[in-house]
């Protein structure tokens, strides 16, 4: 009887070890064949070339959040337009191809006309006041992206805007001689040129180099860096010194997916969000000023506008450009409030 016992326990305990290796080898294979629990893969798309300054302040931005919130979230990043334009970008973020994007005024302009409010022309004298107002309204456009179903992880701005052309420009009037470029369908740009008087010709942005080489525009506009980069400065002579806007950049994600992460890795997204690209913003600056430096080395002539009453006139202009978008892009609301947090700002500087 003891022999036979002997036999049977150890027989079943043989069986029960089997069954637990089994169970723990099937166990590895499915969670081999799936992502691990909680994670979230976030794919992000962008214009900036992979190697270029913002894609640099991208990666450090995903890899520090990948790494503090321990893998929970991590990136698949497609550079240099692989994803389409800006607005095919947008849109498939709305099919869910795509859940976050680094967008120009364009795509910001895709998502919340309100916010391109920033890029009007003529708005800023600096960037003391830039920074001011994106501060003072953040609460008001981080409800504006969130309305249209997206999370502000950090503003990353292009720079000031200049006017190239090759002959001088001091004052409005030295436009009506120039053939401007418009970037096609671009309602800031429109309402700026309106504002001047200025009929500009519509193309786009891709076929901006073969009209200047065929002579059938003769003036663009766009940051120092941009327009180095884009080789458009080889065809120009003359850089209108005073900035017509300062173009805005955003990096957004969908809320849809932002709402999916916890509350920890939210804000952990947030405070590198702020961290990384307000440091990009810094950094864009610094290389439109460098961008100024090699403009002036390859013999571009800085004009400065004709005079006081020239620059009054450019921000009359502003206002106007301002005022006609009122009800197309932004509420007067929204406009009043820029203005009148300008203005208390500019006093107490002034004070």
């Amino acid at each position: 009887m003891n022999y036979f016992n002997g036999v049977r326990k150890t027989g079943n305990r043989q069986l029960a070890g089997k069954t637990a290796a089994l169970l723990l080898t099937v166990s590895c294979l499915l969670s081999a064949a799936r992502p691990l629990q909680g994670q979230t893969v976030v794919k992000f798309a962008t214009l900036a070339p992979d190697g270029s300054t913002w894609m640099k302040a991208m990666r450090q931005f995903t890899d520090e959040t990948s790494a503090k919130t321990a893998g929970r979230v991590t990136f698949k990043i497609y550079p240099g337009g692989v994803s389409g334009d800006e607005k095919d970008v947008v849109r498939k973020i709305r099919l869910g191809q795509l859940q976050a994007g680094g967008f120009t005024g364009v795509g910001i302009g895709e998502i919340a006309p309100e916010a391109r409010l920033l890029d009007t022309p003529f708005l800023f004298k600096n960037t003391a006041e830039i920074d001011h107002i994106y501060k003072a309204l953040d609460g008001d456009f981080r409800k504006i992206f969130e309305n249209r179903g997206y999370v502000l992880l950090g503003w990353a701005e292009v720079g000031n805007v200049n006017i190239f052309s090759t002959i001088p420009v001091t004052k409005p009037e030295d436009l009506k001689a120039v053939k401007m470029w418009i970037w096609e369908g671009d309602p800031i740009a429109e309402a700026t040129f309106a504002a001047l008087k200025i009929k500009p010709i519509p193309l786009s942005i891709t076929d901006v180099m073969t009209s200047l080489q065929t002579g059938m525009i003769n003036g663009v506009y766009g940051s120092p860096l941009s327009v180095i980069a884009l080789q458009w400065f080889a065809r120009m002579k003359y850089v209108f010194s005073l900035p017509l806007t300062n173009a805005s950049g955003a990096v957004l994600i969908s809320k849809k997916t932002f709402d999916t992460l916890s509350k920890e890795d939210q804000n952990t997204m947030l405070e590198l969000g702020e961290k990384h690209f307000r440091a990009l913003t810094l950094q864009s600056r610094k290389d439109n000023e460098v961008s100024v430096g090699i403009l002036k080395g390859k013999k571009l002539i800085f004009t400065d506008p004709a005079g006081p009453a020239v620059v009054a006139e450019l921000e009359r202009a502003g206002e106007e450009a301002r005022l006609a978008l009122v009800g197309k892009l932004y509420s007067r609301e929204l406009l009043d409030k820029v203005e009148a947090s300008l203005k208390t700002f500019r006093s107490s500087k002034k004070s």
